[in-house]
């Protein structure tokens, strides 16, 4: 029988197999019984499972998720693209340029990362992305601050209810909302400090929404505490990031490009990042 490890792609037998994890670190518990703490694939949730309720993905499922997550990204990259060259044509004979906002993402799931770093380049975005735990994130988000001075933050990685489906005000009843609520909130101290107008994303699958809006955050998951896609926080700061400065983004405006549209992700909104100047201005 082969033994479960670190790393190994894996589905719930209980859950039907439902959704790939990868397996983050296993624990024994006092009692022996090893309990694996899993990370979704290409959600951003996180759980935990009996090893014996686990059982390794076939490669062909496995590869065939991963070349999916692959071909939306690339969709999104084409549709980025072909909208960015519609643009530069409309501007070139003005002599004008767009400025677009500058993301400082964090993300908790080193893979995430690299994938969102491409994603941003092949688009591009001005983005700098630091693979940062969440229970890390809210001891380094101002020194991230003071050193890059975005203008959209990404606050992100990986979350889940313990016990779904009940305790939605319980803020210990979520895996890892209290760092991202946190985090938010160092960064509204930057915010005061400085005066700078940051438009903050946070949250992953099944976040406590209403705490991280209380706490400050423009646009939060999870109101429905469904799961969130890979890709879901990357759409709300490239929106807010390529939409002209003296408009008022609303979640209506992203929720067609969402898994769940409103059900996964809202907010209170935010104005846009991008600034239209003349080439000439220095």
């Amino acid at each position: 029988m082969y033994k479960i490890k670190k790393g190994d792609i894996v589905g719930r037998i209980s859950y039907g197999k439902d959704i790939l994890f990868t397996v983050e670190r296993i624990i024994k518990q006092s009692s022996g019984k090893q309990v694996a703490i899993l990370k979704g694939v290409i959600l951003r949730i996180e759980a935990d499972a009996d090893i014996e309720d686990l059982v390794i993905m076939e490669k062909q499922q496995v590869e065939t998720t991963m070349r999916s997550l692959e071909n939306k990204i690339e969709d999104k990259v084409k549709k980025c693209t072909k909208k960015n060259d519609k643009e530069r044509k409309k501007f070139f004979k003005r002599s004008l340029e767009d400025i677009n906002g500058k993301i400082l993402h964090l993300d908790g799931d080193k893979r995430y990362t690299e994938k969102s770093m491409r994603y941003y380049r092949k688009i591009g975005l001005n983005a700098i992305v630091r693979n940062v735990a969440e229970n890390r994130q809210e001891y380094v988000v101002m020194d991230l601050l003071n050193r890059y001075n975005p203008d959209i933050l990404v606050i992100t990685g990986h979350d889940g209810m313990i016990k779904n489906g009940t305790g939605y005000n319980d803020l210990y009843n979520y895996r890892n909302s209290r760092y991202f609520i946190n985090t938010v909130r160092e960064a509204k101290k930057w915010v005061n400090r400085t005066g700078k107008d940051l438009v903050i994303f946070a949250g992953a699958c099944q976040s406590y929404y209403e705490a991280l809006v209380s706490a400050g955050a423009n646009f939060a998951s999870s109101p429905a505490r469904v799961l969130i896609d890979f890709m879901d926080p990357l759409v709300v700061a490239e929106k807010v990031a390529t939409t002209e400065d003296y408009k008022y983004i609303t979640i209506n405006d992203i929720a067609n490009e969402l898994r769940d549209g409103t059900k996964g992700i809202n907010g209170i909104g935010a104005r846009g990042k991008k600034i239209t100047r003349n080439k000439d201005e220095q």
